[in-house]
């Protein structure tokens, strides 16, 4: 009398894993599709050289290449120089604003978080532009400098090499701040506020609240952010590309732009720059695995 039941059980339980499968389908085919594939394929490609009939296999030796690419190497050391500045100030800001924010006495907190999340929602060429003229030789950053008495004369911020790094990564700073701040937000929400209550009670400072509640409840979304901006980082492209289009000379080629000109620009080497792109990920895969080791918490 049992078995009918227990094999209507199991034909119910096929069902739903049927109608579960139905509806991840579609997901799973376009994930592979448009990631898996182009990942397996940009291997494929690493290896060659060539374009249209004229491809051939050549091993190992676009790998090679990259030891000895000088260009490359600015590019990375430039991608770094981005990353170990402005990931810091960038998450320090949005953390201590989150913090702020998160004080009930601050009235309008709303419209605060908003206008500081804005600047993620702008487009990035009109937003490159707008820093392109505010930190040109005749902008208003210089017209602020010289009316100071800071400068003589404006100064040719993009046709400096550091001057050049210093607004790209202002101008990062600036559009991604908010952004993290509201992930930041999100992770106070839910920290109960009477910890922080508790704490001002026995005596303890604001500061050592941020130090001693905040960063420590607020670790795992931390970690999360530090991995997405280094990720970001490392695949940066629109900021170089649209606000210094990696000048004066080579001086903020970032990675993802040198892949770019190897691709399309001269004479394009798809494999060459498959190769890089293919290490490029290969390295970020990497750094999030340390990343998330250095900050599991499990043990």
């Amino acid at each position: 009398m049992n078995l009918p039941k227990k094999r209507k059980r199991l034909l119910l339980s096929q069902k739903q894993n049927l109608i579960g499968w139905m509806f991840l389908m579609p997901a799973v085919v376009l994930i592979i599709v448009f990631m898996f594939y182009p990942i397996v394929q940009a291997l494929i490609t690493s290896i060659q050289s060539g374009s249209g009939v004229k491809i051939k296999w050549v091993g190992m030796k676009n790998y090679q290449r990259m030891f000895e690419d000088k260009k490359l190497w600015t590019a990375v050391k430039n991608t770094l120089i981005y990353a170990v500045w402005q990931v810091p100030i960038m998450l320090g800001l949005a953390l201590v604003l989150a913090a702020i924010l998160n004080n009930k006495k601050i009235k309008f907190k709303a419209v605060f978080r908003t206008l500081l999340f804005l600047p993620c929602t702008m487009s990035l060429v009109a937003y490159a532009i707008i820093f392109k003229l505010m930190f040109a030789t005749n902008g208003i950053v210089n017209d602020l400098l010289i009316k100071s008495g800071i400068l003589g004369k404006g100064f040719n911020f993009l046709g400096d090499a550091w001057g050049a790094k210093f607004v790209l990564i202002l101008s990062l700073i600036w559009r991604w701040t908010g952004y993290n701040m509201i992930f930041y937000v999100t992770g106070l929400t839910n920290i109960d506020y009477a910890l922080f209550e508790a704490a001002q009670i026995d005596g303890a400072s604001s500061g050592q609240c941020f130090r001693h509640i905040t960063i420590p409840m607020l670790k795992p979304v931390i970690l999360l952010t530090v991995i997405m901006a280094t990720n970001g980082n490392l695949q940066l492209f629109d900021e170089t590309f649209n606000l210094t289009a990696g000048g004066p000379g080579n001086a903020t080629i970032s990675i993802s732009q040198y892949i770019y000109e190897v691709a399309f620009k001269s004479v394009p080497n798809f494999g060459y720059s498959c190769a890089i792109g293919f290490s490029l990920m290969i390295v970020i895969a990497m750094l999030v695995l340390v990343q998330m080791k250095a900050g599991d918490t499990s043990d």
